[in-house]
Protein backbone atom coordinates (compact mmCIF):
# COMPACT_ATOMS: atom_id res chain seq x y z
CA UNK A 1 0.00 0.00 0.00
CA UNK A 2 1.80 2.85 -1.35
CA UNK A 3 -0.66 5.61 0.00
CA UNK A 4 -0.34 4.32 3.57
CA UNK A 5 3.73 5.07 4.01
CA UNK A 6 3.51 8.64 2.42
CA UNK A 7 0.04 9.48 4.05
CA UNK A 8 0.40 12.98 5.72
CA UNK A 9 -3.49 13.03 7.00
CA UNK A 10 -3.67 13.71 10.97
CA UNK A 11 -3.19 10.81 12.81
CA UNK A 12 -6.36 9.49 14.44
CA UNK A 13 -7.55 10.30 17.88
CA UNK A 14 -6.60 7.92 20.55
CA UNK A 15 -9.02 5.33 21.75
CA UNK A 16 -10.10 4.83 25.21
CA UNK A 17 -8.35 1.99 26.66
CA UNK A 18 -9.79 -1.01 27.95
CA UNK A 19 -7.60 -2.31 30.63
CA UNK A 20 -6.63 -6.37 30.23
CA UNK A 21 -7.30 -9.03 32.60
CA UNK A 22 -3.62 -8.93 33.53
CA UNK A 23 -3.80 -5.10 34.87
CA UNK A 24 -7.15 -4.83 36.49
CA UNK A 25 -6.23 -6.32 40.06
CA UNK A 26 -4.27 -5.03 42.82
CA UNK A 27 -2.54 -8.37 42.93
CA UNK A 28 -1.40 -7.93 39.18
CA UNK A 29 -0.52 -4.30 39.66
CA UNK A 30 2.23 -5.36 42.74
CA UNK A 31 3.48 -7.44 39.82
CA UNK A 32 4.01 -5.11 37.31
CA UNK A 33 7.60 -4.41 35.86
CA UNK A 34 7.06 -1.15 33.70
CA UNK A 35 4.79 1.64 34.07
CA UNK A 36 4.49 4.07 31.92
CA UNK A 37 1.87 7.10 32.18
CA UNK A 38 0.98 9.89 29.78
CA UNK A 39 4.57 9.85 28.45
CA UNK A 40 5.18 13.00 26.34
CA UNK A 41 8.94 13.35 24.14
CA UNK A 42 9.83 16.37 22.26
CA UNK A 43 12.97 17.50 20.87
CA UNK A 44 12.48 21.39 19.85
CA UNK A 45 9.44 21.97 18.22
CA UNK A 46 9.07 18.31 17.06
CA UNK A 47 6.60 15.52 19.13
CA UNK A 48 8.50 12.05 19.16
CA UNK A 49 5.81 10.62 22.02
CA UNK A 50 2.39 12.25 22.52
CA UNK A 51 0.90 11.37 26.04
CA UNK A 52 1.92 7.45 25.72
CA UNK A 53 0.74 4.89 28.46
CA UNK A 54 1.66 1.03 28.85
CA UNK A 55 2.24 -1.33 31.42
CA UNK A 56 4.27 -4.37 31.20
CA UNK A 57 3.36 -7.15 33.97
CA UNK A 58 6.01 -10.29 35.21
CA UNK A 59 5.51 -12.94 32.45
CA UNK A 60 4.08 -10.36 29.98
CA UNK A 61 4.82 -9.73 26.57
CA UNK A 62 3.68 -6.84 25.25
CA UNK A 63 4.13 -5.63 21.36
CA UNK A 64 4.58 -1.86 20.65
CA UNK A 65 4.67 -1.59 16.84
CA UNK A 66 4.43 1.15 13.98
CA UNK A 67 5.99 2.64 11.49
CA UNK A 68 9.77 3.78 11.50
CA UNK A 69 9.45 7.34 13.30
CA UNK A 70 6.38 6.04 15.43
CA UNK A 71 8.45 7.09 18.72
CA UNK A 72 8.78 2.95 19.51
CA UNK A 73 12.21 3.07 20.16
CA UNK A 74 12.18 6.70 22.07
CA UNK A 75 9.86 4.89 24.47
CA UNK A 76 12.58 2.17 25.05
CA UNK A 77 15.06 4.92 25.45
CA UNK A 78 13.11 6.72 27.82
CA UNK A 79 12.13 3.81 29.97
CA UNK A 80 16.25 3.33 30.82
CA UNK A 81 16.70 7.29 31.13
CA UNK A 82 18.75 7.05 27.95
CA UNK A 83 17.63 10.13 25.90
CA UNK A 84 19.64 12.69 24.81
CA UNK A 85 19.57 16.19 27.36
CA UNK A 86 18.06 17.79 24.80
CA UNK A 87 14.88 15.44 24.90
CA UNK A 88 11.64 17.34 26.75
CA UNK A 89 10.37 14.86 28.67
CA UNK A 90 7.23 15.27 30.65
CA UNK A 91 4.93 11.99 32.21
CA UNK A 92 6.11 9.32 34.58
CA UNK A 93 8.27 6.49 34.32
CA UNK A 94 8.28 3.54 36.80
CA UNK A 95 10.59 0.70 36.32
CA UNK A 96 11.47 -2.06 38.86
CA UNK A 97 9.14 0.32 41.34
CA UNK A 98 11.60 3.07 40.91
CA UNK A 99 10.73 6.58 39.14
CA UNK A 100 13.38 6.43 36.37
CA UNK A 101 12.65 10.49 35.81
CA UNK A 102 13.76 11.25 39.67
CA UNK A 103 16.47 8.38 40.26
CA UNK A 104 20.16 9.18 40.56
CA UNK A 105 23.21 8.75 38.44
CA UNK A 106 23.78 5.25 40.85
CA UNK A 107 20.31 4.02 40.71
CA UNK A 108 19.81 4.43 37.17
CA UNK A 109 23.32 2.42 36.42
CA UNK A 110 21.59 -0.68 38.86
CA UNK A 111 17.96 -0.36 36.71
CA UNK A 112 20.05 -0.38 33.33
CA UNK A 113 20.24 -4.38 34.28
CA UNK A 114 18.92 -5.18 37.12
CA UNK A 115 15.81 -3.29 36.79
CA UNK A 116 15.35 -3.94 32.83
CA UNK A 117 17.75 -5.46 29.95
CA UNK A 118 18.37 -4.15 26.51
CA UNK A 119 18.58 -6.40 23.72
CA UNK A 120 18.93 -4.03 20.24
CA UNK A 121 18.28 -4.47 16.91
CA UNK A 122 21.86 -5.14 15.54
CA UNK A 123 24.07 -6.91 17.61
CA UNK A 124 27.14 -6.33 15.38
CA UNK A 125 26.86 -2.94 16.48
CA UNK A 126 25.57 -3.35 19.93
CA UNK A 127 29.04 -5.80 20.93
CA UNK A 128 31.99 -4.09 21.17
CA UNK A 129 34.78 -5.67 18.23
CA UNK A 130 37.59 -5.60 19.95
CA UNK A 131 36.48 -7.26 23.13
CA UNK A 132 35.52 -10.95 23.73
CA UNK A 133 32.38 -12.74 24.09
CA UNK A 134 33.54 -13.59 27.88
CA UNK A 135 34.93 -10.18 28.92
CA UNK A 136 31.29 -8.31 27.32
CA UNK A 137 29.14 -11.06 28.56
CA UNK A 138 31.22 -11.53 32.33
CA UNK A 139 31.61 -7.42 32.55
CA UNK A 140 27.32 -7.25 32.57
CA UNK A 141 27.56 -9.72 35.47
CA UNK A 142 30.43 -7.76 37.26
CA UNK A 143 28.78 -4.31 36.86
CA UNK A 144 25.62 -5.68 39.10
CA UNK A 145 27.48 -8.46 41.31
CA UNK A 146 26.03 -8.20 44.95
CA UNK A 147 29.72 -10.02 46.28
CA UNK A 148 32.51 -8.28 44.83
CA UNK A 149 35.00 -11.18 44.68
CA UNK A 150 38.66 -10.29 45.99
CA UNK A 151 40.84 -13.17 45.33
CA UNK A 152 41.38 -12.80 41.85
CA UNK A 153 41.29 -16.77 41.14
CA UNK A 154 37.97 -16.99 42.60
CA UNK A 155 37.07 -14.18 41.04
CA UNK A 156 38.17 -15.61 37.53
CA UNK A 157 36.42 -19.04 38.10
CA UNK A 158 33.43 -17.59 39.26
CA UNK A 159 33.13 -14.78 36.19
CA UNK A 160 33.77 -17.59 33.99
CA UNK A 161 31.26 -20.53 35.56
CA UNK A 162 28.81 -18.10 35.46
CA UNK A 163 29.34 -17.06 31.46
CA UNK A 164 29.40 -20.34 30.39
CA UNK A 165 26.25 -20.99 32.25
CA UNK A 166 24.32 -17.71 30.96
CA UNK A 167 25.70 -18.81 27.65
CA UNK A 168 23.79 -22.37 27.77
CA UNK A 169 20.95 -20.69 29.22
CA UNK A 170 20.19 -18.93 25.81
CA UNK A 171 21.37 -21.80 23.34
CA UNK A 172 24.98 -21.01 22.37
CA UNK A 173 26.70 -24.04 21.18
CA UNK A 174 30.16 -24.83 22.82
CA UNK A 175 29.70 -22.17 25.34
CA UNK A 176 32.88 -22.12 26.62
CA UNK A 177 34.97 -21.92 23.41
CA UNK A 178 33.24 -19.10 22.42
CA UNK A 179 34.07 -17.19 25.32
CA UNK A 180 37.73 -16.37 23.74
CA UNK A 181 35.75 -15.84 20.51
CA UNK A 182 35.35 -12.28 19.14
CA UNK A 183 31.46 -10.67 17.72
CA UNK A 184 32.50 -11.24 14.23
CA UNK A 185 33.38 -14.58 14.91
CA UNK A 186 29.69 -15.78 15.29
CA UNK A 187 26.81 -15.47 13.16
CA UNK A 188 24.19 -13.33 13.36
CA UNK A 189 21.36 -15.59 15.39
CA UNK A 190 24.59 -16.78 17.89
CA UNK A 191 25.49 -12.50 18.42
CA UNK A 192 21.97 -12.02 19.25
CA UNK A 193 21.72 -15.06 21.84
CA UNK A 194 24.83 -13.54 23.63
CA UNK A 195 23.04 -9.68 23.87
CA UNK A 196 20.12 -12.00 25.60
CA UNK A 197 22.52 -13.67 27.51
CA UNK A 198 24.02 -10.13 28.49
CA UNK A 199 20.71 -8.72 29.10
CA UNK A 200 19.50 -11.18 31.66
CA UNK A 201 22.84 -11.91 33.15
CA UNK A 202 21.52 -9.41 36.27
CA UNK A 203 18.06 -11.19 36.61
CA UNK A 204 15.99 -8.10 35.37
CA UNK A 205 12.25 -8.41 35.83
CA UNK A 206 11.87 -6.46 32.34
CA UNK A 207 13.50 -7.23 28.62
CA UNK A 208 13.78 -4.39 26.26
CA UNK A 209 13.31 -5.91 22.54
CA UNK A 210 14.60 -3.34 20.26
CA UNK A 211 13.52 -5.37 17.11
CA UNK A 212 15.54 -8.63 18.22
CA UNK A 213 14.70 -10.32 15.16
CA UNK A 214 14.75 -7.60 12.03
CA UNK A 215 17.69 -8.75 10.29
CA UNK A 216 17.29 -12.69 10.98
CA UNK A 217 16.11 -15.15 9.00
CA UNK A 218 13.30 -16.90 9.72
CA UNK A 219 14.31 -19.95 11.09
CA UNK A 220 17.02 -18.15 13.31
CA UNK A 221 14.20 -15.70 14.15
CA UNK A 222 11.78 -18.64 15.01
CA UNK A 223 14.75 -19.98 17.76
CA UNK A 224 14.85 -16.71 19.27
CA UNK A 225 11.20 -16.14 19.39
CA UNK A 226 11.28 -19.28 21.30
CA UNK A 227 13.97 -18.29 23.49
CA UNK A 228 12.03 -15.25 24.83
CA UNK A 229 9.18 -17.03 25.11
CA UNK A 230 11.36 -19.63 27.65
CA UNK A 231 12.79 -16.82 29.55
CA UNK A 232 9.25 -15.70 30.11
CA UNK A 233 7.46 -19.33 30.92
CA UNK A 234 10.94 -20.29 33.05
CA UNK A 235 12.01 -16.59 34.72
CA UNK A 236 8.61 -14.45 34.55
CA UNK A 237 10.32 -12.07 32.63
CA UNK A 238 8.34 -9.04 31.15
CA UNK A 239 9.41 -8.07 28.05
CA UNK A 240 8.08 -4.82 26.11
CA UNK A 241 8.62 -6.20 22.19
CA UNK A 242 9.48 -3.39 19.86
CA UNK A 243 8.75 -4.82 16.25
CA UNK A 244 6.88 -4.13 12.91
CA UNK A 245 7.12 -7.76 12.17
CA UNK A 246 3.22 -8.15 12.87
CA UNK A 247 3.78 -11.97 12.24
CA UNK A 248 6.15 -11.94 15.38
CA UNK A 249 3.40 -10.35 17.08
CA UNK A 250 1.11 -12.71 16.44
CA UNK A 251 3.31 -15.29 17.09
CA UNK A 252 4.63 -14.54 20.44
CA UNK A 253 2.96 -11.43 22.04
CA UNK A 254 -0.14 -11.53 25.04
CA UNK A 255 -1.14 -7.99 23.97
CA UNK A 256 -0.50 -5.53 21.17
CA UNK A 257 0.10 -0.80 21.33
CA UNK A 258 -0.40 0.70 17.93
CA UNK A 259 1.96 3.35 17.25
CA UNK A 260 1.36 6.60 14.94
CA UNK A 261 3.33 9.45 15.02
CA UNK A 262 3.65 9.31 19.00
CA UNK A 263 0.25 8.19 19.49
CA UNK A 264 -1.29 5.43 20.42
CA UNK A 265 -4.24 4.57 18.04
CA UNK A 266 -5.05 0.95 19.59
CA UNK A 267 -4.54 -1.40 22.04
CA UNK A 268 -5.54 -4.48 23.03
CA UNK A 269 -5.19 -8.00 23.26
CA UNK A 270 -3.20 -10.02 20.33
CA UNK A 271 -6.58 -12.15 19.39
CA UNK A 272 -8.53 -9.25 19.37
CA UNK A 273 -6.58 -6.72 17.32
CA UNK A 274 -5.68 -9.36 14.55
CA UNK A 275 -9.14 -10.76 14.43
CA UNK A 276 -11.05 -7.39 14.96
CA UNK A 277 -9.01 -4.38 14.61
CA UNK A 278 -10.93 -1.08 15.01
CA UNK A 279 -8.38 1.59 14.04
CA UNK A 280 -8.20 2.36 9.98
CA UNK A 281 -4.10 2.89 10.76
CA UNK A 282 -4.27 -0.50 12.33
CA UNK A 283 -6.18 -2.41 9.68
CA UNK A 284 -3.81 -0.57 6.79
CA UNK A 285 -1.01 -2.10 8.60
CA UNK A 286 -2.41 -5.62 8.00
CA UNK A 287 -3.31 -5.23 4.79
CA UNK A 288 0.49 -4.03 3.89
CA UNK A 289 1.76 -7.47 5.64
CA UNK A 290 2.50 -9.86 2.44
CA UNK A 291 0.44 -13.27 3.08
CA UNK A 292 2.09 -16.71 1.70
CA UNK A 293 -0.69 -17.88 -1.11
CA UNK A 294 -2.27 -14.29 -2.16
CA UNK A 295 -0.16 -14.00 -4.67
CA UNK A 296 -1.98 -15.64 -8.07
CA UNK A 297 0.75 -16.49 -10.36
CA UNK A 298 0.35 -17.36 -14.03
CA UNK A 299 2.31 -19.86 -15.77
CA UNK A 300 5.26 -18.10 -17.69
CA UNK A 301 6.02 -18.10 -21.20
CA UNK A 302 8.94 -19.71 -22.04
CA UNK A 303 11.67 -17.32 -21.90
CA UNK A 304 13.67 -15.71 -25.14
CA UNK A 305 16.71 -15.94 -23.55
CA UNK A 306 18.60 -15.84 -19.97
CA UNK A 307 20.43 -12.33 -18.66
CA UNK A 308 21.94 -14.46 -16.25
CA UNK A 309 23.30 -18.21 -16.04
CA UNK A 310 25.13 -19.56 -13.20
CA UNK A 311 26.25 -23.08 -13.92
CA UNK A 312 28.33 -25.56 -11.62
CA UNK A 313 29.17 -22.74 -9.10
CA UNK A 314 32.04 -24.04 -6.87
CA UNK A 315 33.39 -20.99 -3.91
CA UNK A 316 35.40 -22.25 -1.16
CA UNK A 317 36.68 -19.67 1.21
CA UNK A 318 39.61 -20.85 3.18
CA UNK A 319 38.95 -24.51 2.26
CA UNK A 320 35.44 -24.60 3.50
CA UNK A 321 32.74 -24.94 0.93
CA UNK A 322 30.18 -22.00 0.79
CA UNK A 323 28.71 -23.16 -2.54
CA UNK A 324 28.33 -26.32 -4.06
CA UNK A 325 28.22 -26.87 -7.50
CA UNK A 326 24.63 -24.43 -7.83
CA UNK A 327 23.58 -23.85 -10.96
CA UNK A 328 20.88 -21.02 -11.76
CA UNK A 329 19.42 -19.12 -14.06
CA UNK A 330 17.28 -16.26 -14.48
CA UNK A 331 15.85 -15.33 -17.80
CA UNK A 332 14.44 -12.10 -19.50
CA UNK A 333 11.76 -10.46 -17.70
CA UNK A 334 11.80 -13.16 -15.42
CA UNK A 335 12.23 -12.32 -11.44
CA UNK A 336 13.96 -15.56 -9.75
CA UNK A 337 14.11 -15.56 -5.38
CA UNK A 338 16.71 -16.91 -3.75
CA UNK A 339 15.93 -18.01 -0.23
CA UNK A 340 17.90 -19.74 2.72
CA UNK A 341 19.24 -19.43 5.81
CA UNK A 342 21.97 -16.96 6.62
CA UNK A 343 24.92 -18.91 5.57
CA UNK A 344 23.37 -21.08 2.77
CA UNK A 345 25.05 -18.69 0.21
CA UNK A 346 22.60 -16.08 -1.26
CA UNK A 347 24.81 -13.64 -1.37
CA UNK A 348 27.98 -15.05 -2.26
CA UNK A 349 26.13 -16.29 -5.65
CA UNK A 350 25.09 -13.11 -6.10
CA UNK A 351 28.47 -11.57 -5.51
CA UNK A 352 29.93 -13.96 -7.71
CA UNK A 353 26.91 -12.91 -10.47
CA UNK A 354 28.57 -9.19 -9.80
CA UNK A 355 31.55 -10.51 -10.51
CA UNK A 356 32.77 -9.87 -6.88
CA UNK A 357 33.55 -12.97 -6.21
CA UNK A 358 36.02 -15.37 -8.52
CA UNK A 359 33.95 -19.37 -8.04
CA UNK A 360 36.71 -21.99 -7.66
CA UNK A 361 34.88 -23.97 -10.28
CA UNK A 362 32.22 -23.62 -12.57
CA UNK A 363 30.74 -20.47 -15.03
CA UNK A 364 29.18 -17.58 -15.23
CA UNK A 365 27.40 -16.10 -18.10
CA UNK A 366 25.83 -12.62 -17.91
CA UNK A 367 23.70 -11.62 -21.10
CA UNK A 368 25.83 -14.71 -22.85
CA UNK A 369 29.12 -13.48 -22.47
CA UNK A 370 31.39 -12.24 -19.55
CA UNK A 371 30.88 -9.40 -17.27
CA UNK A 372 32.82 -6.80 -18.67
CA UNK A 373 32.18 -3.05 -18.75
CA UNK A 374 30.16 -2.89 -21.73
CA UNK A 375 27.66 -5.63 -19.33
CA UNK A 376 28.60 -3.60 -16.51
CA UNK A 377 25.98 -0.87 -18.00
CA UNK A 378 23.06 -3.58 -18.52
CA UNK A 379 23.16 -4.73 -14.69
CA UNK A 380 22.29 -3.11 -11.89
CA UNK A 381 22.11 -3.56 -8.19
CA UNK A 382 20.09 -2.99 -4.54
CA UNK A 383 21.75 -3.62 -1.45
CA UNK A 384 20.08 -4.40 1.97
CA UNK A 385 21.01 -1.48 3.74
CA UNK A 386 21.05 2.20 1.41
CA UNK A 387 22.20 3.76 4.36
CA UNK A 388 25.86 2.06 3.81
CA UNK A 389 25.63 1.42 -0.24
CA UNK A 390 24.76 5.09 -0.78
CA UNK A 391 27.63 8.12 -0.86
CA UNK A 392 27.65 9.68 1.77
CA UNK A 393 28.72 13.00 0.52
CA UNK A 394 26.37 13.04 -2.80
CA UNK A 395 23.45 14.18 -3.02
CA UNK A 396 20.09 12.55 -4.06
CA UNK A 397 20.79 13.70 -7.23
CA UNK A 398 24.03 13.08 -7.87
CA UNK A 399 23.59 9.61 -6.74
CA UNK A 400 21.06 8.73 -9.08
CA UNK A 401 22.81 10.44 -12.05
CA UNK A 402 26.33 8.67 -11.30
CA UNK A 403 25.64 5.73 -13.53
CA UNK A 404 24.98 7.79 -16.21
CA UNK A 405 28.03 9.96 -15.93
CA UNK A 406 30.16 6.76 -15.82
CA UNK A 407 29.02 4.95 -18.63
CA UNK A 408 27.63 7.72 -20.88
CA UNK A 409 27.92 10.81 -22.64
CA UNK A 410 25.20 12.64 -22.01
CA UNK A 411 25.04 16.10 -21.36
CA UNK A 412 23.90 17.63 -17.64
CA UNK A 413 20.64 18.45 -18.76
CA UNK A 414 19.49 15.50 -19.74
CA UNK A 415 21.12 13.64 -17.09
CA UNK A 416 18.99 15.87 -14.84
CA UNK A 417 16.01 15.24 -16.90
CA UNK A 418 16.71 11.75 -16.53
CA UNK A 419 16.88 11.71 -12.87
CA UNK A 420 13.39 13.74 -12.19
CA UNK A 421 12.02 10.99 -14.30
CA UNK A 422 13.14 8.53 -11.93
CA UNK A 423 11.96 10.63 -9.21
CA UNK A 424 8.51 10.50 -10.03
CA UNK A 425 8.68 6.86 -11.19
CA UNK A 426 9.82 6.21 -7.37
CA UNK A 427 7.57 8.17 -6.21
CA UNK A 428 9.78 11.13 -4.06
CA UNK A 429 8.97 14.25 -4.50
CA UNK A 430 11.43 16.62 -6.16
CA UNK A 431 12.28 18.84 -3.12
CA UNK A 432 14.31 15.57 -1.81
CA UNK A 433 17.14 16.11 -4.91
CA UNK A 434 19.69 18.24 -3.01
CA UNK A 435 19.77 16.04 0.31
CA UNK A 436 21.87 13.63 1.22
CA UNK A 437 21.47 9.65 2.42
CA UNK A 438 21.37 10.70 5.94
CA UNK A 439 18.91 13.24 5.75
CA UNK A 440 16.07 10.38 4.11
CA UNK A 441 13.75 7.67 5.86
CA UNK A 442 15.00 4.11 5.13
CA UNK A 443 11.95 3.92 2.71
CA UNK A 444 13.30 6.96 0.72
CA UNK A 445 16.51 5.88 1.14
CA UNK A 446 15.99 2.49 -0.56
CA UNK A 447 13.71 4.59 -3.46
CA UNK A 448 16.60 6.15 -4.47
CA UNK A 449 18.58 2.96 -4.68
CA UNK A 450 16.08 1.48 -6.56
CA UNK A 451 16.10 4.66 -9.20
CA UNK A 452 20.10 4.35 -9.37
CA UNK A 453 19.86 0.94 -10.03
CA UNK A 454 17.62 1.69 -12.69
CA UNK A 455 18.58 5.01 -14.58
CA UNK A 456 20.35 3.19 -17.61
CA UNK A 457 17.66 1.15 -17.97
CA UNK A 458 19.32 -2.68 -17.35
CA UNK A 459 18.40 -5.95 -18.52
CA UNK A 460 19.41 -7.48 -15.04
CA UNK A 461 19.17 -6.08 -11.53
CA UNK A 462 20.78 -7.76 -8.47
CA UNK A 463 18.57 -7.16 -5.21
CA UNK A 464 19.92 -8.15 -2.45
CA UNK A 465 17.87 -8.31 1.14
CA UNK A 466 15.83 -4.75 -0.46
CA UNK A 467 13.24 -4.98 1.68
CA UNK A 468 14.06 -6.51 5.19
CA UNK A 469 14.75 -3.46 7.25
CA UNK A 470 12.20 -1.45 5.86
CA UNK A 471 8.34 -1.26 7.92
CA UNK A 472 5.86 -3.27 6.76
CA UNK A 473 4.25 -0.32 4.85
CA UNK A 474 7.28 1.21 3.40
CA UNK A 475 8.25 -2.56 2.53
CA UNK A 476 4.77 -2.24 0.70
CA UNK A 477 5.38 0.71 -0.58
CA UNK A 478 9.05 -0.43 -1.78
CA UNK A 479 7.70 -3.68 -3.40
CA UNK A 480 5.18 -1.43 -5.57
CA UNK A 481 8.12 0.71 -6.79
CA UNK A 482 9.89 -2.23 -7.76
CA UNK A 483 7.12 -4.50 -9.42
CA UNK A 484 6.08 -1.23 -11.40
CA UNK A 485 9.38 -0.31 -12.39
CA UNK A 486 9.93 -4.08 -13.85
CA UNK A 487 7.13 -4.30 -15.74
CA UNK A 488 8.42 -0.11 -17.41
CA UNK A 489 12.05 -1.81 -17.89
CA UNK A 490 11.64 -5.22 -18.59
CA UNK A 491 14.67 -6.67 -16.54
CA UNK A 492 15.21 -10.21 -15.16
CA UNK A 493 16.29 -9.78 -11.46
CA UNK A 494 17.56 -12.34 -8.98
CA UNK A 495 15.98 -11.08 -5.39
CA UNK A 496 17.39 -12.50 -2.73
CA UNK A 497 15.16 -12.52 0.85
CA UNK A 498 14.49 -14.43 3.81
CA UNK A 499 10.86 -13.50 3.91
CA UNK A 500 8.84 -16.11 1.96
CA UNK A 501 5.95 -13.69 1.74
CA UNK A 502 7.84 -11.28 -0.18
CA UNK A 503 9.20 -13.82 -2.64
CA UNK A 504 5.61 -15.32 -3.21
CA UNK A 505 4.31 -12.18 -3.86
CA UNK A 506 7.18 -10.48 -6.38
CA UNK A 507 9.16 -13.66 -8.09
CA UNK A 508 7.87 -15.72 -10.63
CA UNK A 509 10.16 -19.06 -9.53
CA UNK A 510 12.35 -19.54 -6.58
CA UNK A 511 15.43 -21.28 -5.70
CA UNK A 512 15.85 -22.77 -2.08
CA UNK A 513 19.52 -22.63 -0.68
CA UNK A 514 20.72 -24.94 2.29
CA UNK A 515 24.27 -24.58 3.34
CA UNK A 516 25.47 -24.09 -0.03
CA UNK A 517 23.64 -26.33 -2.16
CA UNK A 518 20.41 -25.74 -4.05
CA UNK A 519 17.74 -28.54 -2.11
CA UNK A 520 14.79 -27.18 -4.51
CA UNK A 521 13.59 -25.04 -7.04
CA UNK A 522 10.87 -24.20 -9.62
CA UNK A 523 7.34 -21.70 -9.81
CA UNK A 524 6.59 -19.69 -6.57
CA UNK A 525 3.36 -21.71 -6.72
CA UNK A 526 4.87 -25.23 -6.95
CA UNK A 527 7.76 -24.61 -4.34
CA UNK A 528 6.23 -22.06 -1.98
CA UNK A 529 2.83 -23.83 -1.69
CA UNK A 530 3.56 -27.48 -2.41
CA UNK A 531 6.93 -27.97 -1.35
CA UNK A 532 8.30 -31.47 -1.52
CA UNK A 533 12.11 -30.92 0.59
CA UNK A 534 11.92 -30.83 4.33
CA UNK A 535 14.37 -27.96 4.75
CA UNK A 536 11.72 -25.90 2.44
CA UNK A 537 8.62 -27.20 4.19
CA UNK A 538 10.59 -26.41 7.43
CA UNK A 539 11.34 -22.92 6.41
CA UNK A 540 7.63 -21.94 5.32
CA UNK A 541 6.53 -23.55 8.91
CA UNK A 542 9.50 -21.30 10.73
CA UNK A 543 8.03 -17.90 8.80
CA UNK A 544 5.24 -16.05 10.84
CA UNK A 545 2.27 -15.38 9.84
CA UNK A 546 -0.39 -12.53 11.29
CA UNK A 547 -2.83 -14.78 12.61
CA UNK A 548 -2.48 -15.65 16.16
CA UNK A 549 -4.38 -18.75 15.62
CA UNK A 550 -2.81 -20.04 12.79
CA UNK A 551 0.85 -19.52 14.14
CA UNK A 552 -0.46 -21.86 17.15
CA UNK A 553 -0.84 -24.15 14.69
CA UNK A 554 2.13 -23.43 12.99
CA UNK A 555 4.36 -23.92 16.09
CA UNK A 556 2.76 -27.05 17.21
CA UNK A 557 3.61 -28.58 13.42
CA UNK A 558 6.79 -27.67 13.66
CA UNK A 559 7.46 -29.05 16.87
CA UNK A 560 5.73 -32.34 15.62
Amino acid sequence: MSELASESSSPERPRERTPCPSESSGANAAARVLEIADLRVGYGSTVAVDGLSVTVSRGEIVALVGESGSGKSTVALAALGLLPRSARVEGTITLAGKDVGSATPEELRQLRGRGAGMVFQEPMTALNPVLTIGFQVAESIRNHDPQPRRHKSRNDKHYHDRCVELLERVGVPDAAKRLKQYPHQLSGGLRQRVLIAIAIAAGPGLILADEPTTALDVTVQQQILDLIRDIRDTEGTGTLLITHNLGVVADIADRVIVLRNGKVVEEADTETLFASPKADYTRQLLAAVPKLGDTQHEDQPAAENAVLQLRDIVVEYHGRRVVDDVSLTVDKGEIVGLVGESGSGKTTLAQCALGLVTPKSGAVDVFGGRLDRRARRRLGVVFQDPASSLDPTKTVAQTIAEPLVIHTRTGRAERQHKVRELMDAVELPQSLLNRRGHELSGGQRQRVSLARAVVLGPDLLIADEPTSALDVSVQAAVLDVLERLHVEFGFGCLFISHDLAVVDRVCDRVAVLRGGQLVEQGPCATVLHHPEHPYTQALLLASPVPDPAAQRERRRSARA
